[in-house]
């Protein structure tokens, strides 16, 4: 019966049951190591929900053997995930993501390091994990011919719900995610959109802590696409926290509080959108003079934060790293000049750029397709 093999493999019934013994003395060391191993950890104060560490990874590592040499596809990973977060995991293709979100859901076991996932160890507790978690992958996996309704309630007894709280929660998710009608249909009569929101139910069926999203939204519609996202969102309102992939990096920008950006196996830079955009990237300050272009490039010339300058017309076009706080010492240069500005305009830096800065100039072809291929088998 391929369902019940598809879904037993992530339920908490069937797997980890091997780690029982000694339990306690293990949990002690895991907990000792996460602990003294440094981590990325928010800055003071931020953080949607301001909670504590749901997700706190250290020094985890992946070596796989590959035609007689060793590869190291995830190098020394460390961070941490608050309660309340939607986190985005960011990188070109090889660059580990994949094969470190198979290792923070326990399908792949670390060669080195551990996490504390909702306090229990990936190493010695996976049957906690994965009763604290949700997993929807790229893929999905309802059974065609089965009916939403009874997809929902099969998973939920997987994790040994009772008949009548299986149901109560099917209907619950059935209503939140926008299936509320569709609970007598096939599976294969849904929508791209309609299936994508089902094998998320699933993943949440058992009331998970933290939710793993692997490409919630590929292959959908654009309309789709932003339906995911208010549902994300919304999960997120009630308390759940999003740890996802993705390759659409607009949907990064729009959804996410922070991003872990990695890179050759080893996490290369994290913060808010914002902040990654500012820092790895640019502004545009675009200057339009009434006249003396010239003038006004001899004035600039040189000036504190200037990346870059060049003339188009009667327009400087300006690269710095904080647009918004060197335009009034630009004016104020300019017009103590006598040199008149008819306009300022800022453009900025997209999630793109940065990951473009990061990454090394990747070509566009394969910025556009960041998670499909990772070092995983």
């Amino acid at each position: 019966m391929p369902r019940i093999s598809r879904v037993s493999s992530h339920s908490p019934d069937t797997l980890g049951g091997r780690h029982r013994r000694g339990r306690s003395r293990q949990l002690q060391g895991a907990q000792e190591a996460c602990t003294s191993a440094p981590a990325r950890d928010l800055p003071a104060g931020y953080g949607p929900a301001g909670g504590d560490p749901i997700i706190e990874a250290r020094g985890l590592g992946r070596t796989f053997k590959s035609r007689g040499r060793t590869v190291d596809a995830v190098r020394n990973v460390s961070f941490t995930v608050h309660r309340g977060e939607i986190v985005g995991f960011l990188g070109p293709n090889g660059a580990g993501k994949t094969t470190t979100m198979r290792m923070l859901t326990t399908l792949l076991p670390a060669t080195v390091g551990d996490a504390l996932i909702a306090g229990s160890s990936l190493r010695y507790a996976q049957e906690q994990v994965r009763r604290s978690i949700g997993y929807v992958a790229q893929g999905g996996g309802a059974h065609p011919d089965h009916r939403v309704m009874e997809e929902l309630i099969l998973q939920a007894q997987l994790y040994q719900m009772t008949r009548r709280q299986a149901e109560k929660e099917s209907r619950r998710l059935c209503a939140l995610l926008g299936l509320g009608g569709l609970e007598d249909r096939q599976t294969k009569t849904l929508s791209g959109g309609q299936r994508r929101r089902l094998d998320i139910a699933l993943g949440l069926v058992h009331r998970p802590e933290l939710l793993f999203l692997d490409e919630p939204t590929t292959a959908l519609d654009p309309r789709s696409r932003n339906t995911i996202w208010e549902y994300v969102r919304r999960l997120r309102e009630e308390g759940m926290t999003v740890f996802l992939t993705t390759h659409y990096l607009d949907e990064a920008d729009a959804l996410c509080d922070r991003i872990l950006f990695m890179n050759n196996g080893t996490l290369a830079d994290e913060g808010s959108p914002d902040d990654i955009k500012r820092k790895l990237s640019a502004d545009i300050v675009t200057i339009e003079l009434n006249g003396y272009p010239e003038d006004a490039w001899r004035v600039l010339e040189g000036h504190v934060g200037i990346r870059e300058m060049t003339v188009s017309g009667l327009a400087l076009n300006l690269t710095l790293a904080d647009g918004d706080r060197a335009i009034p010492g630009l004016v104020r240069a300019l017009d103590a000049a006598g040199i008149p500005i008819a306009a300022v305009r800022v453009s900025r830096p997209t999630l793109d750029d940065a990951f473009n800065s990061l990454t090394g100039n990747l070509p566009s072809r394969q910025r556009n397709d960041l998670a499909c291929s990772d070092l995983a088998h």
